[in-house]
């Protein structure tokens, strides 16, 4: 007998931020977009209780509230977001956190830059 595993996740949640690492981008602010996948085992008989899951409300408030926050890396945005996942759903078993900022001040015309941070139990 096999094991169930269960996919929750938030595709293409956009944020305006000041995240960046040269003074004017925390001034200006660009649009970054944010991916979150987690999954867990499933040991149930598919009940309908949200208990038994991965609230994907919850993953937008603690990517939400992160966001908020401006800092240098999105690298250190994307931990943050990754470690309180982490320690709210120990049932978790994989998370993938990706941020891309979009149109990054380059110099020349860049669609976006990316990070993304894995976590395995």
């Amino acid at each position: 007998m096999g094991t169930i595993s269960q996919k929750v996740s938030l595709e293409g949640a956009r944020f305006f931020s000041f995240h960046g690492f040269y003074p004017e981008e925390q001034v200006l602010g660009a649009e970054f977009i944010l991916d979150i996948d987690t999954m867990l085992n499933v040991f149930g008989d598919g009940e309908d209780d949200l208990s038994n899951t991965v609230n994907y409300v919850r993953l937008f408030q603690i990517a939400s509230e992160e966001m908020k926050i401006p800092r240098k890396l999105i690298e250190t945005v994307a931990h943050g977001i990754l470690e309180r996942i982490r320690h709210e759903f120990l049932a978790v078993q994989y998370i993938r956190v990706s941020i891309r900022k979009m149109h990054p001040q380059m110099g020349a015309e860049v669609k976006n830059s990316a990070i993304e941070l894995i976590f395995k139990r």
